[in-house]
């Protein structure tokens, strides 16, 4: 058994079915062959199989049976139901079942390969998530933080070393990098774990309201003060308080934060009761503290004491290996919460993804999968779905890319002056680089190469034939 090939497991009584699927697909894939469910689950039970292809009517176990027994065990491969009996309500009943997909027999080889491909590539994606998940858990404590980038690993370790300790961490890098889901990794990873973890956004509130968010008020202390007001270094005590967009917060509200953080005390809004606080501070910003120190806009000696362990979030076009995890964890996630089945990204939007850069990071990434699970009509996520913003920038990113190369291309001493056909992005072109590399990287193996690009051998074929390149590609792999 090749181990190197994903597994699929063929059940089906009829012969020329089992060994006409057993010949298409063993170029590709480990192929086992079973002519009963029976036999299907002994083979289950021996080996490691991906992906299921079944018959619906068998001689004893049928397959929707076949399919309730595969799944009720751990960690259950895909499975794709195959008969000639097709119906709407047959397919349905499959797919309530557990089925992964439906296909009529006579089963079309490019539909078949389709499928399969989405399959595996959803399987390995569901997998790999699970186990950077555990391993994160195993190393950190962590459920929910998705990434295997050797940059984000890098917070995470130094987030670990902080987390038991009482010092105050500043949280810097872009919107939407996730600053206030590390927070919440360094309290849980904390003592204080068990205790509250309060959240305030200083730029949404004004100085006045700030200042008596943070400290409280005693009744009567300014105008509209009615009532006596817990203030979050209170209502925190013994946890964690998390102050969000530092950076805004003014001139008065940064001496009395400097002096609950050097003595840990502070005194209510209108009040002369000193009370002792308990409270762990993080705070973020996306803007350059030390700039505004420069400036004269921020205490350089609250800087100092906010900044005891300094963290800086990694925007996510810096860890884009990220970028598939991200938007597989999101497509579930609003999946269910739309109640849409949503089996994932077709290659294309797949590529287009990941080749954008992200300027809003994973809030960004988050929001426009949610738009595209809104707006999708069908069970797979294609480039029309990809909000046009996303395309455009694609389209800028590279067409900047393009003239910051043509410019540094000189003929006869002077700057190359690309003509108005050449300056419009042609994202067919880009397409064909993207090929072009992967062929490059994978040593012209094409069936490695369509792997890594998401699409299918055949697809790739016909790409190649598009670029007048399909005979010199075959020649450069020895005709795999």
């Amino acid at each position: 058994m090749d181990a190197i090939k994903p597994v699929i497991l063929v059940v089906d009584d009829e012969k020329n079915t089992r060994e006409g699927l057993a010949r298409a697909l063993r170029d590709e894939y480990a192929v086992l062959l079973a002519d009963s469910a029976a036999a299907g689950l002994q083979l289950l039970a021996e080996n490691e199989v991906e992906m299921i292809l079944t018959d619906l009517r068998m001689p004893g176990m049928d397959g929707m049976e076949f399919i309730r027994q595969v799944n009720a065990r751990p960690a259950p491969p895909l499975i794709v139901m195959l008969t000639a009996y097709g119906s709407v309500q047959t397919s349905l009943d499959a797919l309530k079942v557990g089925a992964y997909d439906y296909l009529s027999k006579p089963v079309k080889l490019d539909a078949l390969e389709m499928v399969i491909r989405r399959g595996l590539e959803s399987r390995r994606l569901r997998v790999e998530n699970r186990e950077l998940r555990q391993q994160l858990g195993d190393r950190y404590g962590l459920d929910g933080v998705i990434s295997h980038s050797p940059a984000m690993l890098a917070v995470l370790d130094t987030v670990r070393q902080a987390a038991p300790a009482r010092s105050t961490v500043l949280l810097t890098g872009e919107s939407g990098t996730g600053k206030e889901l590390v927070a919440h990794v360094l309290h849980r990873l904390s003592p204080r774990a068990d205790r509250p973890f309060v959240v305030v956004h200083c730029a949404a509130l004004n100085p006045n309201l700030l200042e008596s968010e943070l400290f409280g008020h005693e009744k009567g202390a300014f105008t509209g003060a009615h009532e006596r007001h817990i203030g979050r270094f209170e209502s925190a005590k013994g946890g964690t308080l998390f102050l969000d967009e530092i950076g805004e917060i003014d001139a008065q509200t940064q001496i009395k934060l400097l002096r609950v953080l050097e003595n840990r005390t502070f005194e209510r809004v209108g009040g002369s009761q000193t009370f002792q606080t308990d409270v762990r501070v993080i705070a973020a910003t996306n803007r350059d503290l030390k700039a505004l120190v420069k400036a004269g806009t921020f205490r350089e000696d609250l800087y100092y004491r906010l900044n005891v362990v300094g963290v800086e979030i990694p925007p996510l076009r810096a860890r884009r290996e990220d970028v598939p995890l991200l938007l597989n964890h999101f497509l579930k996630q609003f999946s269910g919460e739309n109640g849409k089945r949503i089996t994932g990204f077709g290659p294309d939007a797949l590529q287009l993804l990941t080749a954008y850069s992200w300027p809003g990071n994973v809030r960004e990434l988050r929001n426009t999968v949610e738009r595209m699970v809104v707006m999708a009509r069908g069970a797979t996520l294609t480039v029309g779905d990809v909000p046009a913003e996303v395309r455009g920038g694609v389209a800028r990113e590279l067409e900047g890319g393009q003239t910051q190369n043509a410019e540094c291309r000189t003929q006869n001493g002077e700057p190359e002056t690309r003509n108005a056909e050449r300056a419009t992005l042609d994202l067919s072109a880009n397409e064909k680089t993207l090929v072009l590399r992967a062929l490059e990287e994978c040593k012209g193996n094409r069936s490695l190469a369509a792997r890594r690009l998401g699409i299918g051998r055949r697809t790739l074929y016909r790409k190649l034939a598009e670029y007048g390149m399909g005979d010199a590609e075959k020649s450069a792999e020895g005709g795999k």
